[in-house]
């Protein structure tokens, strides 16, 4: 590389680094802002503020139904408003880093941030990360276009807003950064998980700055977990990977049954706003994201009773809030269910294994983390965002343990994760090994231009003329392959006016002429040889030590059959952008 090359590449880098700065001041900055409006329409609509669950508690039976449904209607209109217009741009953060060139559409961000706003501002159990991400996303895109950046450049750009999105709403630099390196791009290449990390870093900075970081679950304290007693920690992932993909599919179940009523899209949200109404009548505790509870959780003794209660009332408030077709996240209230079933088992387990000397508080602890890791298909995420809510190193051994067991179990039980990206990039990684692994032996057609080694000149030169081919395959009377007779080389004969009837194929054929494929080759081994070869067709030779004829492979076959896999890829890639538009 040289001087001039090294000192541009220092550039693009020093401007990509530069550009992520900025990226986090702006994503932080929005978070900020998305705050203080839902603290704004919480003081509007109640004449109070704060977490939505202790807002709930001091309102009447009749408020606490009327202000979902409030929330929910709102919300539905804006929703019904943005969805009017189709744009050619994405509209959801994730669709415009993976499949689109990073233009994210202003008009449908800012209506679909709205909505979410009011749903979770009015006590819907849903993540108000979704929009606080979305919202950092769209700043970074439009920033991006203001200067007029490429569209790979671009693309980078919105994915550290997102880093910087959720840096800014959890306090959580690493894991931030991680997320969208590990869920969204894939892959965890330094040159794109640097920008995120810088992002990320400086979002969580300037929220220190503003005065309003706090690590969520602060627990310096936590005992580490030494010897034989780690098992309990594997069960508790066998556990939680069973358990995550059944919440998962419960959300669709209740999307598809909302949808399947015909309601308009406004009136859904406004009749999960009422039934989830009803349920804060009785249960004010599970509005909003939980925070307040998974603290009383971690900090308070609870009865096993109380406890399946809360997880039972905070499942269906999330299933009628998220299936009513609200706008959020389901990664907070995921963290509710894990930390509630992580008590849960952790009350089980130390009332029937005797001696088993382990804080109720660190089963909740790894059952959050384990949960989120197997819901979200993205364990070392998970892992980092509960040690940076806790800022508890001890916590990290049991969390590695049970996060990555329950992601395993999660994957081998159902093809379901929490964001659609996930799984189109599995079903892609999924196709692309089909295709590296399709046998050629799928593709072998009859090779009907076929002569024996002692056939005559004339018998060839009648196959050239029957047949548009640049090549005869010569056989034995075993049919084993001895090479091919081309075109050229009888003409050049016929040129020099040589004596051909005295001649067979034996005397001309030429034995390495072209290159042969086995049936057992890939598709992309045989891409290979058609790369250097111009004709439109191959021999394929049995694997013995005196290879017979097979028969042959086009190229035409082989550009068919990658077609095909493209035309699945194509199919997966808008499924994705299908699901993610409906969510």
């Amino acid at each position: 590389m040289s001087t001039r090359q090294k000192l541009g590449q220092a550039s693009t880098m020093l401007w990509v680094l530069g550009w992520a700065v900025l990226m986090g001041i702006a994503g932080a900055l929005s978070i900020w802002l998305f705050h203080e409006a839902m603290f704004l329409v919480q003081r509007l609509l109640t004449g109070q503020s704060g977490e939505i669950s202790d807002v709930m508690r001091d309102l009447s039976w009749w408020w606490r139904l009327l202000l979902p449904t409030i929330g929910g209607l709102v919300a539905g209109i804006l929703l019904w408003l943005a969805k009017r217009r189709k744009s050619t741009m994405a509209d959801d953060y994730m669709e415009a880093v993976t499949l689109g060139d990073g233009r994210l559409s202003i008009r449908q961000g800012l209506l679909r941030t709205l909505s979410s706003l009011f749903t979770v501002a009015t006590g819907g159990s849903i993540g108000r990360e979704g929009a606080m991400i979305h919202l950092a996303s769209l700043v970074a895109s439009m920033l991006g276009r203001l200067l007029q950046v490429g569209a790979t450049h671009l693309r980078l750009l919105v994915a550290c807003g997102g880093a910087a999105g959720v840096s800014a709403a959890y306090g959580t630099p690493l894991a931030g950064a991680v997320f969208v390196a590990e869920i969204v791009l894939g892959t965890l290449n330094i040159q794109s998980l640097g920008p995120l990390l810088v992002a990320a870093a400086v979002a969580n900075l300037t929220m220190r700055i503003v005065g309003i970081y706090q690590p969520l679950y602060e627990m310096p304290d936590v005992q580490s977990v030494v010897g034989m007693d780690i098992w309990v920690f594997v069960l508790l992932g066998v556990l939680v990977g069973v358990a995550a993909p059944g919440f998962l599919k419960l959300m669709t179940v209740f999307k598809s049954y909302f949808e399947r009523t015909g309601i308009p899209l406004f009136l859904r949200l406004a009749v999960g706003g009422v039934l989830l109404g009803l349920l804060l009548i009785a249960i004010p505790d599970v509005a909003g994201n939980g925070y307040s509870v998974v603290t009383a959780l971690l900090h308070e003794p609870w009865a096993w009773y109380m406890v399946v209660g809360m997880l039972f009332a905070k499942v269906l408030a999330t299933a009628l809030t998220v299936g009513s077709g609200a706008i959020g996240g389901v990664f907070t209230p995921a963290l509710f269910v894990g930390a509630a079933f992580g008590t849960l088992c952790g009350q089980l387990l130390l009332s029937v294994v005797p001696g088993l000397s382990i804080p109720l508080h660190l089963f909740t602890l790894v059952g959050m983390g384990a949960f989120l890791g197997a819901a979200t298909s993205a364990p070392l995420m998970a892992i980092l965002m509960l040690f940076e809510m806790t800022l508890s190193y001890a916590l990290v051994l049991p969390l590695i343990v049970a996060t990555v067991v329950a992601y395993f179990v999660a994957r081998l039980l159902a093809e379901v994760a929490m964001y659609d990206v996930v799984l189109v990039r599995e079903q892609n990684e999924r196709l692309r090994s089909t295709l590296r692994h399709t046998r050629l032996n799928e593709l072998v057609r009859p090779a009907e231009t076929v002569l024996k080694d002692d056939a005559k000149i004339s018998e060839a030169l009648q196959m050239f003329l029957d047949y548009p081919v640049k090549y005869v395959y010569v056989v034995d009377a075993n049919n084993v392959f001895q090479g091919v007779v081309a075109q050229q080389d009888l003409t050049r004969l016929l040129l020099h006016h040589l004596d051909t009837e005295k001649l067979t194929l034996a005397d001309v054929l030429r034995p390495d002429f072209v290159k042969t494929l086995t049936p057992n080759m890939s598709l992309d081994e045989a891409q290979d040889y058609f790369v250097s070869f111009s004709g439109e067709r191959l021999p394929v030779l049995s694997e013995e030590t005196e290879p017979r004829l097979l028969g042959v492979v086009y190229k035409s076959a082989l550009l068919e059959k990658y077609t095909a896999i493209k035309r699945s890829l194509d199919a997966a890639e808008v499924t994705a952008v299908f699901n993610s538009t409906k969510s």
